[in-house]
């Protein structure tokens, strides 16, 4: 599924020779052992409508998010303090200017405050999510989209052995019905099931696509809504579709508060919530 000329296949092509250069300075069985004996991650903990909060420098959709005096820590700290369920750290250099070392970074500082993170990149290898917890990630996010049903099969169950979480990303229909009849067992680690909205073919929004696709959303598996969430509408809007988590980057990098905007992205999501639970 790679060599087609698309964004999606120009970065699976990207990041498979990423890993072939780490192979060559780290070993699988070294980074095998160094993932094993890393500092156990913060579980993720869901509470009716949660929100992902992104650390990510860069879109290719919008360009640079970040400021040259701008603070990761203090960024993280304030989605911690703001109740983010997870925090999604971006790993690709090339487009998003991220690096293992602001996963690595970000999990040590979140740990006091009991939140995991999780890899964001475009993940072909289960080396690369043995990069993740060696790093102290406790989830990572597969994308569906663009590997065949062996390849996520391959990739979860790594994680899944490993002790991460797994955000699994579909783009359309049959991305969902794929991640619905994946056969994936019950287990301590949660599997999350996403919908991204942004179109791959010209890296626009179609934020109408939740609704679109909220049918098909696989009933066992938590569901979140992925780009395009600007706002605190935004989030009732997808809640009320019966997404029960929404992943927000570039509108909280954006923020002057990011605490007081992820706040605001969760009361919004759990009013809706709690209106559907009083109307049943």
């Amino acid at each position: 599924m790679t060599g087609d000329g698309t964004f999606l296949g120009r970065m699976a092509d990207a990041s498979r020779e990423r890993v072939r250069r780490a192979r060559l300075a780290v070993s699988e069985g070294l980074l095998a052992d160094r993932a094993r004996t890393a500092q156990a991650a913060p579980p993720l903990k869901l509470g009716g409508f949660d929100v992902i909060a992104e650390l990510k420098l860069r879109s290719p959709a919008v360009g640079g998010l970040a400021t040259q005096s701008f603070d990761r820590g203090a960024q993280l700290a304030a989605y911690a303090r703001g109740g983010a369920a997870a925090i999604s750290v971006l790993t690709e250099p090339d487009e998003f200017h991220g690096a293992i070392g602001h996963l690595e970074d970000a999990a040590a500082d979140l740990a006091p405050h009991g939140c995991p993170v999780m890899r964001k990149d475009f993940l072909t290898s289960p080396y690369q999510v043995l990069e993740a917890r060696a790093a102290g990630a406790g989830g990572v996010l597969v994308i569906v989209t663009m590997l065949d049903d062996a390849e996520v099969r391959e990739l979860v169950d790594c994680a899944r052995e490993y002790g991460l979480f797994v955000l699994l990303e579909g783009f359309d229909r049959n991305d969902l019905e794929r991640i619905a009849n994946l056969p994936l067992d019950s287990g301590p680690h949660a599997i999350l099931a996403g919908v991204n909205c942004r179109d791959l073919r010209d890296l626009e929004v179609r934020f109408e696509r939740f609704a679109e696709l909220a049918p098909f959303l696989p009933a066992k598996l938590p569901t979140v809504a992925e780009s395009g969430i600007s706002s605190a509408a935004d989030a009732a809007t997808v809640s009320e579709h019966g997404y029960e988590l929404a992943l927000v980057g570039s509108s909280l990098m954006r923020a002057v508060d990011p605490e007081r905007a992820l706040r605001d992205f969760l009361a919004a999501g759990r009013n809706v919530r709690a209106e559907l639970r009083a109307c049943s």
